[in-house]
């Protein structure tokens, strides 16, 4: 019995619609990574890109879990000596809910080519309207 390995011009890539309104931020962005990895698939292979589109919407009414919106910090570093900068996730998904849920799904997925070839068919929005409607996305039940 041999194994086929699949190529990357075989690959289909569907669109898949997910709502992350009322459900935890990190459920929605693990089941985003597995959809952007394509590890549902038979063809699913650790070395070939054989992902999916993901579009998230409703990002505004993800829920943080616990004290997290009060204890958990997003920090990133400029380069410059002493700056390093710290914003709360409270302050975060107040002022930019896409940027935390897409920073959730990047923690998730490989950090290597293949995961950053991942995340750019990864679309996030903070409302329920989203520009896509032309690829006909399915949605996704969580």
């Amino acid at each position: 019995m041999s194994t086929t390995m699949p190529k990357a011009a075989e690959v289909e890539r569907k669109w898949y619609v997910l709502d992350a309104a009322g459900k935890p931020l990190g459920r929605v962005a693990a089941k985003a990574a597995e959809l952007l990895r394509g590890k549902g698939k038979p063809i699913f292979s650790p070395s070939v890109d054989c992902g999916d589109h993901v579009v998230i919407i409703n990002c505004d009414k993800a829920v943080l879990t616990g004290k997290k919106l009060e204890q958990k910090f997003y920090r990133h570093h400029t380069g410059w000596i002493g700056h390093l900068k710290e914003v709360s996730y409270g302050t975060l998904m107040k002022e930019h809910p896409e940027q935390a849920m897409s920073m959730a799904v990047k923690g998730m997925v490989p950090d290597n080519t293949l995961g950053r070839h991942a995340l750019t068919r990864l679309r996030t929005y903070a409302g329920s309207q989203h520009r896509h409607e032309a690829q006909n996305p399915q949605e996704y039940a969580l």
